[in-house]
């Protein structure tokens, strides 16, 4: 019979002071510390960059990784993207050991961007700075930032209809970018040689290469203050802090088997194939193993992801469900095992394997999650999600001869969330595995020929629930010039907005286009169904007539025309999945029924059929003048 774990908490201070080489008081300003370094590291990127999916969006992420004989361990990250949570570690743990730890020197910084080497798409490249502390390895100062363009087919990247890695842009294998503080002239040859928007992205290099030095001498400063041992026992302890908070709290899982799958719509050759990412999870003690055996072949174009990309979605989607209230680090990993068959579409294979939308995987894996873990954690289950990141891809040339290129910031990025035991879900964020900010409307517009002309909540498309999911975001942007566009919305065919705990789920969205070939500037599309007959049907379940969201309709494919080609004043409209609801609709407070009707949430016939509530009054001629029916709800609900 094994003893029982001790608690970091019931350590004596002898102990404590044995494990970590400091006292618990220290370990504990010292993890703070760290994880400020980092976040000061990304707060001055996110001021000086150029790009605007870095200066708009936050797509990038900062940690500190332990040295070698520590296994590279994170034991610090920023509040910033969370796919990237789980391909931190091992990019540095692979980066330095292809190129050797005993080559580096103070000042080096090495990158990389292979996607089967450190995860992610290719645009994620990942700046590796050695930190060194009397001539040996103390740490690394790790930064991926996504970067504007990295070559390939596709301005930007950001398609479905990529099939293999030579289209899918640069491969950047291990390298230096910065030796003993001076650029490697090669290397920045080797990239700008090959990508677009060099004038943008060489600036953020620089500013990059600068915080990544701002990181090293604040990591410095801290084993200066406090001692090389007491830093080193900080990242220990960082580790096993997360571990523990994962480890109690997969002990309150109940042991057993679980089984869940979901699919993606189709990848960029046709319709004909869903695929499917299917869970079992073997859950004993406080271990589990996942097992994505039984899931679908890898795509044939890029919407696949890799097993790094995957295990980071099971560390995201279990710590938010499970542990949320801990840092996260790599000890968050430490109590499960992932069993990923290669050659699948959560681990591809190069060549054909090409691997861009990896966070469309880690969406589903989450949604699966959601919906698996329902029924066992109860009040504690989280409805789901808008479910994926429906990025749209522009480009074209300016009246000037000047090309643009605008890549996911303008399509339906942010949509609504679950509802939960604390209240409704969210009407705009982005989605549960993502941290990104949604950029403002003037900075798109000013650095773009578009206009955003709509970004609204849509009636009746929020899960009903006691506490209902977000509701759907109809999102119109018209473009100002003529333009080609891709598009990856992957989640129309199912729900992703999982109703949990009897809630219901929220409805399907879809994309059109209206005045595809041209229309008249500043036309408002309105937001009817019956604006849908005469659009362009990009993707959805639609009814085939009207073209309006329809569960029970068709299912248009968004890669039936690879790239759309619009005229000036073409309308791109981007409507959301619903948020899932959470709780039995009929126990949502007839007060709150009104409000929603009031607000626009919830159509007066919804109120009714939904929620079992009967409203009184008009909504849009008389707002405030609405009342409940308490009799005819009772009866109702009765």
């Amino acid at each position: 019979m094994t003893s029982p774990e001790i608690l970091l908490r019931d350590l004596t201070d002898e102990q404590f002071l044995a494990r970590y080489d400091c006292d618990r008081f220290t370990a504990t300003v010292l993890s703070n510390r760290l994880r400020y370094s980092v976040q000061h590291v990304v707060t001055g990127l996110l001021h000086r960059a150029f790009s605007p999916i870095i200066a708009l969006c936050y797509d990038f992420a900062a940690c500190i990784c332990a040295p070698p004989e520590q296994n590279y361990a994170m034991s610090a990250v920023t509040n910033g993207l969370s796919v990237f949570l789980g391909t931190m570690s091992d990019a540095v743990r692979v980066a330095v050991e292809e190129y050797g730890a005993d080559r580096l020197v103070p000042g080096d910084l090495l990158v990389c961007n292979d996607v089967y080497r450190i995860g992610n798409h290719y645009n994620d490249v990942c700046f590796i700075r050695p930190v060194f502390h009397d001539g040996r390895i103390a740490g690394f100062m790790a930064l991926r930032a996504h970067q504007l363009d990295i070559g390939g087919m596709v301005p930007g990247g950001f398609s479905a209809s990529k099939h293999n890695i030579y289209e899918d842009g640069l491969v950047i294998s291990p390298r230096l970018l910065y030796h003993a503080g001076e650029p490697v002239r090669e290397t920045f040859s080797l990239i700008f040689d090959n990508v677009r928007g060099a004038e943008l992205m060489l600036p953020d290099f620089k500013t990059i290469h600068g915080c990544c030095s701002l990181g090293e001498e604040l990591i410095q400063e801290t084993i200066d203050r406090y001692g090389l041992d007491a830093y080193l026992g900080s990242l220990r302890y960082s580790c096993d802090a997360s571990a523990e908070s994962m480890r109690r709290a997969l002990a309150e899982l109940p042991d057993g088997d679980y089984e869940g799958s979901g699919s993606l719509d189709a990848d960029g050759v046709d319709d004909s194939e869903e695929y499917t990412v299917q869970l079992s999870l073997r859950k004993r003690g406080t271990r589990l193993e996942v097992d994505f055996s039984g899931s679908s072949r890898q795509a044939r174009t890029c919407i696949n992801a890799g097993p790094l990309d995957a295990k980071t979605a099971i560390g995201v989607g279990l710590k938010m469900l499970l542990a949320p209230a801990s840092e996260f680090t790599s000890g968050t990993f430490r109590d499960f095992d992932v069993v990923i068959p290669p050659g699948s579409i959560a681990s591809a294979l190069p060549p054909d394997g090409a691997v861009f939308c990896y966070y469309e995987v880690q969406a589903l894996i989450v949604t699966i999650l959601l919906r698996m873990f329902g029924p066992v954690l109860g009040e504690d289950a989280l409805g789901g999600d808008f479910g994926a990141a429906y990025v749209h891809n522009a480009n074209g040339v300016g009246p000037d001869g000047t090309p643009w290129f605008c890549s996911a910031m303008a399509g339906g990025e942010h949509g609504p969330r679950g509802g939960s035991k604390e209240g409704d879900g969210d009407g705009c964020s982005c989605s549960y595995i993502f941290n990104l900010m949604s950029p403002s409307t003037e900075s798109l517009e000013a650095d773009f020929p578009l206009r955003i002309m709509r970004r609204e909540f849509v009636t009746d498309t929020a899960g009903p629930g006691t506490h209902r999911g977000g509701a759907a975001i109809a999102k119109d942007i018209l473009y100002t010039q003529a333009a080609d566009h891709q598009t990856v919305p992957l989640r129309f065919r199912k729900p992703s907005g999982v109703g949990v705990h009897g809630g219901r789920d929220g409805a399907l969205g879809g994309v059109w286009i209206f005045g595809k070939d041209g229309a008249q500037p500043d036309t408002l599309v309105g937001l009817g169904s019956s604006v849908y007959a005469d659009a362009t049907a990009v993707a959805g379940t639609l009814d085939p007539k009207t073209q309006a969201p329809d569960p029970d309709g068709t299912y248009f494919y968004f890669g039936k025309t690879p790239v759309w080609s619009t005229g000036t004043g073409a309308t791109w409209r981007y409507l959301t999945n619903g948020g899932g609801g959470w709780g039995d609709p009929f126990a949502r407070d007839p007060e709150q029924v009104k409000r929603d009707v009031r607000d626009g949430y919830v159509t007066v016939a919804a109120a009714e059929r939904d929620f079992g509530v009967v409203v009184k009054g008009d909504p849009h001629w008389d707002p405030e003048g609405l009342t409940v029916d308490a009799a005819a709800t009772a009866r109702l609900r009765k």
